[in-house]
C-alpha cells in the first residue's frame, strides 16, 4: 500500500491596488462627493464652514488628496491595518465639519460627504491579504 502525502500551498497571494485602479477610484468617489455638495446647494443647504460657502470644487480637491493619500498606504500596509487606519482618519476627518460647520444641516451635510467618499475609496483600495 502506498502512501501520498500532499502539501497544501496556497495559491493566492496578496494583492495590491495599482495606482491606474485608485486614480480611477478617487476619481469616481470626487466625483460623487462633489455632485453631492452641489446637490445640497441646489437643495438650499450650501456647505458652509465659519459662515463662508465652501467651493464646490474643494469637495473634488480634497477627496482627490485624501485618496492619494490612502492608496500609499493601501500599497504598503496589510488589509487590517489599512482598513482601521481608514476608519479612525475618516472619524478624525468629520471632527472639523462638526466643529465649524455653521448649522446642523451644514455639519450633517458634510459629514455625509466624508462618509460617501470613505464608502466608496475605503473598500475598492482595501488591499486583499
Amino acid at each position: 500500500m502506498t502512501t501520498i502525502t500532499a502539501t497544501l500551498v496556497p495559491t493566492t497571494t496578496a494583492t495590491r491596488v495599482s495606482w491606474r485602479a485608485g486614480l480611477i477610484t478617487v476619481v469616481v468617489a470626487a466625483a460623487v462627493t462633489t455632485a453631492l455638495a452641489a446637490a445640497f446647494g441646489a437643495l438650499g443647504f450650501p456647505l458652509d464652514v465659519g459662515g463662508e460657502p465652501i467651493p464646490v470644487f474643494a469637495f473634488a480637491q480634497m477627496v482627490l488628496l485624501g485618496g492619494a493619500i490612502g492608496i500609499v498606504l493601501a500599497r504598503h500596509v496589510r488589509r487590517t491595518t489599512f482598513v482601521r487606519a481608514t476608519v479612525v482618519l475618516t472619524a478624525l476627518s468629520c471632527v472639523p465639519s462638526l466643529a465649524l460647520g455653521t448649522t446642523v444641516g451644514d455639519k450633517l451635510g458634510l459629514v455625509l460627504t466624508h462618509l460617501v467618499a470613505a464608502s466608496i475609496v475605503v473598500p475598492r483600495l482595501a488591499p486583499r491579504d
